[in-house]
């Protein structure tokens, strides 16, 4: 008996009706993480830990290419070794999770379940390093890390959730410097060139900096609902936690010196920004280059003779082409239910071939941004499509970045721009005199944040639009995730 067939795209809210349960609807029929017993905790299924395989590949493989290398740290934390530090200790402490039993055994100290891994990796860099010739240190782990949310939303906040942090030290200020800035173009280029979602990079403010560091670097995107997402950030951490943790080397001259140390990140919660800056109403929409399938081949009345065959010809070839490819000859579901499946899956292309197509020599191609039917000849198909998913990458990026521009004003008068905000949601480009009062009067009056002061700076005035004082910077504010 055939299976019931059904429209999963109406199942899909609207995001224009409830964005929230858009994103919640996608996520779910999509099968790509489902809930844990234990709230705040995501069960992460294939669908979606192929994507996060896909950012760690190619992430990877850029850290090692600038000379970085895997490690692995404990999960748990002695509570002597986060106190030791105690900016960091009192950024994390009401995320925390602890561990006081070991079986029945109550411990005679506290562990933690590590938020961040900074203070376990001081402790063993304190160990290993003695001289100059052994810098710089230059590591990474790919793990997952707890912080106990108080809301939750799968990928974007969650209670675990898996990420890398790279953990460097250097021998000079200038040093650690670059590797910070070197790592947040690293991160820019898994958001721009992988995932095809535009960002913003700049600098932290002092409040949003993390704790502990000397400066922190973010990279900012825009959603569809005109919130911001924090994607990635590199952090300067100076010499904060090297003499806190009194790790030092014998310098070039035989004093001891303490190291330059950075620290940085991306995680999980970029598959949500993935999802938020690209897909649609129908469903998922993945840019080529992030999609574990980028071509699905549908046979049309697959029984007919020879059908099957020029299907399984056509998946040899673009397998060939290294094009990541599926075939569905199921027989139990119609070609119109597949259709839909296929593209609320997100999968970048669709190939159409029936008798009538093959006595063409021709085939149908969907390109799930778009969803135009396109007839294309079987001569030199896989090049026609290899074309078709680069020029797709390509365009779904102008697309994301044509929004967020189209979202993105320069504020003029700061009362209109409380008013104004409820309703014209994106990044605001402001002057800012860079004081905490007028930071902290920005989120109470509008709930917006400083998302970073950019690299590129524009001169929007002369006057602190908050304040009206001397203005130090030039902004971007948003309300974000």
């Amino acid at each position: 008996m055939a299976k019931q067939e059904k429209n999963f795209v109406k199942e899909i809210t609207p995001m224009e009706e409830d964005f929230s349960r858009w994103y919640t609807d996608v996520i779910l029929k999509n099968e790509l993480v489902d809930y844990s017993p234990v709230k705040g905790f995501m069960v992460i299924r294939p669908y979606g830990y192929a994507l996060w395989e896909k950012i760690q590949e190619y992430a990877d493989e850029k850290f090692k290419a600038t000379g970085h290398k895997n490690m692995y740290f404990p999960l748990l934390i002695p509570e002597s070794l986060l106190t030791k530090e105690k900016e960091h200790v009192e950024g994390f402490a009401p995320e925390v999770a602890w561990v006081t039993h070991g079986g029945s055994q109550e411990l005679a100290e506290r562990l933690v379940i590590r938020p961040t891994s900074e203070t376990i990796i001081c402790h063993m860099y304190k160990k290993w390093l003695s001289s100059y010739r052994d810098l710089p240190y230059l590591y990474n782990q790919w793990c997952s890390v707890v912080r106990w949310e108080k809301t939750t939303r799968p990928f974007l906040r969650t209670s675990e959730f898996l990420w890398q942090e790279g953990h460097t030290l250097h021998e000079t200020e200038e040093e650690a410097q670059e590797e910070t800035l070197k790592m947040l173009n690293i991160y820019r280029q898994v958001a721009e060139d992988l995932m095809a979602m535009p960002v913003v990079v700049g600098q932290k403010s002092e409040k949003e900096k993390f704790a502990g560091a000397h400066a922190t670097y973010t990279m900012e995107a825009l959603m569809h609902d005109g919130q911001a997402l924090q994607a990635g950030t590199s952090h300067n951490l100076g010499q904060h936690f090297t003499k806190a943790f009194e790790i030092k080397f014998q310098g070039r001259t035989g004093k001891e010196e303490f190291p330059y140390h950075t620290s940085w990140g991306i995680s999980t919660r970029l598959i949500g920004g993935l999802i938020m800056v690209h897909s649609d109403n129908r469903g998922l929409v993945l840019p080529p280059k992030m999609a574990p399938v980028q071509v699905v081949i549908i046979p049309i009345a697959q029984k007919k003779e020879g059908v099957l065959e020029k299907s399984n010809e056509l998946f040899d070839k673009l397998k060939a082409k290294g094009i990541r490819v599926e075939l569905d000859d199921d027989t139990e579901n119609s070609p119109g239910w597949k259709f839909n499946q296929y593209e609320m899956k997100g999968y970048p292309i669709r190939i159409e071939i029936g008798p009538r197509d093959i006595e063409n020599n021709q085939a149908v191609a969907v390109r799930r941004d778009k969803l135009e039917k396109e007839t294309i000849s079987l001569d030199n198909i896989e090049e026609t499509l290899s074309s078709m998913l680069e020029t797709m990458q390509k365009d779904m990026f102008e697309k994301a970045k044509a929004h967020r521009e189209a979202h993105t004003y320069i504020v003029k008068d700061y009362e209109q721009y409380k008013k104004d905000l409820p309703n014209k949601p994106g990044f605001a480009k402001m002057m800012w005199c860079g004081c905490r009062e007028c930071e902290d009067k920005l989120k109470e009056e509008t709930g917006a944040t400083i998302r970073c002061i950019p690299f590129e700076q524009e001169n929007l005035g002369d006057k602190c639009h908050i304040c009206g004082k001397e203005a130090k910077h030039m902004i971007y504010a948003a309300r974000a995730y």
